[in-house]
């Protein structure tokens, strides 16, 4: 159904589990878009090794999938920042998150939240961009893979665009009044010093124009 060859197919059983999903994507390389930006599919991700936190979150709710549970994402939007994209999972009722990233902060979260803004908001003080401004600003309630036809998201070889925007489109929800994000205070100069620190090197350049920059 999903369109993978049995050795794609045979990567994906193997991780039966959300922490083993994390694994896997903790040891994919960052996908720093060098021939402009992607939105790669589960087939050129387990190609490439690499990703990015779209292609990552995608390639997790796929492994979900695969072992009977709903392939959820969550789209979080940020203000003069870059989104960032998670796969969800439920444990005895509660939230948890799959997450590509390259940095220290927006990663893997256990699943202890009673609700999805309470998952979105365990993202908030450490989502900054690089004035060190907290960004965050909206969550988008659960978008279902099998709403996209999975040549479009699991299969396909080129870049194709039908999932950010159908993310992009999906009702988002406000984790904050205008007044209380005027009155954010910036990350202090102790938490700069080690907020910079990634899991793989950053090129000096970077050619993707974004069209929807991930973290």
């Amino acid at each position: 159904m999903l369109g993978l060859t049995r050795a794609e197919f045979a990567v994906l059983r193997a991780l039966d589990s959300p922490r083993k999903i994390q694994r896997f994507l903790y040891r994919l390389k960052q996908n720093f878009e060098p021939d402009g930006d992607t939105c790669h599919s589960v087939r050129s991700v387990l190609k490439e090794r690499r990703a990015h936190c779209i292609e990552g979150a995608t390639l997790a709710a796929c492994a979900l999938w695969i072992h009977g549970e709903p392939p959820l994402l969550m789209d979080m939007q940020a203000v003069n920042d870059y989104d960032h994209v998670v796969a969800l999972f439920r444990r005895r009722g509660r939230w948890g998150a799959i997450s590509k990233t390259n940095g220290v902060c927006l990663r893997w979260r256990d699943p202890v939240y009673r609700t999805l803004r309470e998952l979105a908001m365990s993202y908030f003080h450490e989502y900054y961009n690089t004035k060190h401004r907290k960004t965050l600003r909206t969550y988008s309630r659960p978008f279902d893979l099998r709403r996209i036809a999975p040549a479009v998201w699991a299969t396909a070889k080129a870049t194709n665009w039908v999932l950010a925007d159908a993310l992009d489109a999906t009702r988002h929800y406000r984790l904050l009044a205008p007044a209380e994000a005027r009155s954010l205070v910036r990350r202090d100069p102790f938490e700069r010093r080690w907020s910079d620190l990634l899991q793989y090197p950053a090129p000096r350049k970077a050619r993707g124009r974004g069209r929807r920059k991930q973290r």
